[in-house]
């Protein structure tokens, strides 16, 4: 294989499929996204980029407390003060700017449910054109605040893909992403549910120096020490 020929992840549905039952089976049904309405989703899908989820809470506190958790209610605020309202989740003016892109391109199509009402792949593309929103960003924002089928991807898959001895390492988020959808049904509480038990596995066991003796998933782990 050639220094520039792109890694493929094309796993069996079946191997797939048994390491979600076996993370369903370890930590049960997960409440997942954490949230009041699908702006909100929105919301917390910019603020948690590079942040610990704990935070972004605290952030969305202040939000909701200043009677700035809507869309209009963003445009209208001062940078300064959206940015110190989200003060919690770090990088705090960088999120006030890609936050008010994101509510700025909403707003420009007729708002969020004008918006829900696109096409999956005009939905992602469009919000890939948003300044500061990426593809988990965007995929989050897909998932969870409009229901669509989107695995995301995120650094705890990535790990857990790895050590599981499925991926190299080098692949990119849209082979990732291509894998799972191709693999999987579209279903989007499976999707749902996989990363948050992936998010749950990676917090309490599969950490970066990971505790295999507390692992359900250990006899099937390659990595497993």
């Amino acid at each position: 294989m050639g220094r520039d020929t792109p890694l493929l992840f094309d796993p069996p549905s079946d191997v797939l499929l048994r390491l979600y039952d076996g993370l369903l089976s370890a930590y049960g049904e997960q409440p997942w996204w954490p949230a009041d309405t699908p702006f909100e989703v929105v919301v917390g899908a910019v603020l948690t980029q590079n942040a610990a989820w704990t935070n972004v809470e605290k952030a969305i506190d202040r939000l909701k407390a200043r009677g700035l958790l809507s869309l209009r209610a963003i445009l209208d605020c001062e940078s300064a003060a959206l940015a110190d309202a989200i003060r919690p989740s770090g990088y705090f003016n960088v999120k006030a700017t890609r936050l008010r892109a994101v509510c700025e391109f909403l707003h420009a199509q007729g708002g969020l449910e004008v918006f829900a009402s696109w096409g999956q792949d005009a939905q992602r593309a469009a919000l890939l054109g948003v300044k500061g929103i990426g593809p988990e960003t965007a995929d989050d924002i897909l998932l969870y605040a409009l229901d669509r089928p989107v695995f995301v991807i995120d650094a705890y898959t990535r790990r857990l893909l790895q050590r599981h001895g499925l991926v190299a390492g080098g692949e990119t988020y849209e082979a990732l992403r291509g894998g799972f959808e191709r693999a999987l049904p579209a279903d989007v509480h499976l999707y749902q549910q996989y990363h948050a038990l992936i998010v749950m596995h990676a917090k309490h066991v599969c950490r970066k120096s990971p505790l295999c003796a507390r692992c359900a998933l250990a006899a099937t782990c390659p990595g497993a020490g």
